[in-house]
């Protein structure tokens, strides 16, 4: 959902000389004008003029009012995700290549045949109740490196 950025400029106090352009009326009407602009060169829409007070210091201890005349510019801003763009990974290079049937008759054989057991460095944690549970790196380490070798002992006799 686009959203909107706003810049406060003050506005011009004086005017600018330029060939043809001739008073200070025209020459102010100049400076505002390319001013204006500027800022639409760089996507910025004008949006209001406003005079607000401002309260400054005078003297030594003492404080005044001034007037200030700003101008107004907003531009649209997108929600980051808007421009989010996934970029796709190309597959593995040394990822074999499956066809569909070959691919289900061996989900299906692995499913069946496959066994847990347990690696080196497991442990059994809740002897009392009789389950064994291991730790998750090495007992699954070997857990799947002991599917691999059925999976290729069955690859073997087909």
């Amino acid at each position: 959902m686009p959203g909107w950025e706003y810049k406060v400029v003050p506005a011009p106090i004086k005017g600018l000389k330029s060939k043809g352009v001739k008073g200070p009326e025209a020459r102010f009407a100049h400076a505002l004008e390319l001013m204006m602009n500027d800022m639409g060169g760089d996507g910025w829409e004008f949006l209001r003029a406003e005079t607000l007070p401002s309260t400054e210091r005078s003297r030594l201890t003492g404080t005044k009012t001034e007037w200030r005349n700003l101008l107004v510019f907003r531009r649209t801003v997108s929600d980051p995700m808007d421009a989010f763009e996934p970029e796709l990974l190309p597959p593995p290079a040394d990822a074999p290549e499956m066809d569909e049937a070959s691919a289900d008759a061996s989900s299906d054989s692995s499913e069946t045949d496959a066994t847990f057991s347990p690696g080196e460095g497991a442990t059994q944690m809740a002897a009392d109740n009789g389950v064994e549970e291991t730790s998750p790196v090495s007992g699954m380490t070997t857990s799947l490196k002991n599917l691999a070798t059925q999976r290729k002992s069955a690859d073997l006799k087909d």
